[in-house]
Parts: C-alpha cells; structure tokens; sequence
C-alpha cells in the first residue's frame, strides 16, 4: 500500500517528497488558546526544494488556502483576519472567508478562493505541537484529506465531532476544486 502523507521535513530527509503534485498542510496552534490556524498549499512541477534558516522552500507556484478556528471566547473576534496578531494573522478579510458555526460556538473560517504564490514559497519547520504534513496525489487524497481535517479538527483544535465532520468535508471539497493542477497550469 502506497504512503498517503508523512510529516513533511521528513520526507524532504528521505527524499520522498513528490516533486509532480502535491498537498502540504501546516498548522499553527495558539499556546494560550484553541485558536488555531492551517495553511493549506497545492503545487506541482518544482524545480527545486531547499532547506533555510527557518523551513523548506519550494521553487515552483503555489495555491494557498487558510483555515482558521476560532473559539467562542477568542479576544479578537472582531477584527479583521488580516489584521490580527501576526501569530493570528492570515491574509484574508472575513468577507474573502467561508463561515462554519459550531454547536460550542466556535467558529471556522475558511478561503473562499486560493490565493496563488508565484515563483517560490517556504514551509516554516513547525514548532511545539504544531505540524506540516505532506499528502501524496493518490486517487484516494480526497478521503485522505477528509479524515485528516475530521481527526485535527476534532483533538487538536476541540470542535465537537458531528461538527468537525461536515468542516472537513466542504474544506476538502474545497480543496480538491480549487487547488489541483490541471495540465494547462502544470
């Protein structure tokens, strides 16, 4: 059975990261709250990956989705994404943002449209309990990615399950309309 994801920098040592297409989720927890933010990029035809200071960078485009959840009690609910505390911040206004509701009143934001990267981008290597997975093309991504959403949203980020179910869901949805590569972008 093929590897479906594996934690990103590790792949990058076992030269196993896929330079044809590829999925690479990266979360961000808050220590302080269950704010959390994930960044999710779909590229394909790299020319090059290399490690920096601070991560790896890939040398090809790139196609950005944000998710953000957000707790009932978060301080700063009422500004703008894209204003936030850097360590909040995503480049987005709330009316660029899909908007799930949660029976605890969290909430969950997502990109309405991918916001495109030219050129290069760079994946920060996590730190604490945060992660960067990368997820293989595989005929099976969608589920895949569905399960993977359905488990973080759920244990690491606190939503309840039903909930956490139709987020990753419509996200993966998402995902896997707005951020694949056809032949004529390849």
């Amino acid at each position: 059975m093929p590897v479906k994801a594996m934690d990103l920098f590790d792949a990058y040592q076992k030269s196993a990261l896929p330079k044809d297409q590829g999925f690479l989720i990266s979360s961000f927890f808050s220590a302080s709250t269950a704010y959390a933010r994930y960044e999710v990029v779909s590229y394909s035809n790299v020319k090059s990956i290399y490690p920096n200071e601070g991560g790896l960078t890939f040398q090809t485009d790139g196609k950005k989705l944000y998710i953000l959840v957000e707790p009932s009690n978060y301080h700063q609910k009422g500004t703008e994404p894209f204003v936030r505390d850097s360590s909040d911040q995503i480049p987005h206004r709330f009316s660029e943002l899909e908007l799930y509701n949660c029976k605890n009143q969290a909430k969950v934001y997502y990109s309405k449209e991918v916001v495109m990267s030219y050129g290069s981008f760079t994946i920060m290597r996590p730190t604490g309990i945060n992660f960067s997975f990368v997820f293989y093309a595989l005929p099976d991504v969608k589920e895949s990615l569905t399960l993977f959403f359905e488990k973080t949203f759920n244990k690491e980020a606190g939503l309840p399950l039903a909930d956490c179910k139709k987020i990753a869901s419509a996200v993966t949805a998402s995902v896997v309309t707005k951020m694949g590569f056809t032949a004529t972008e390849a």
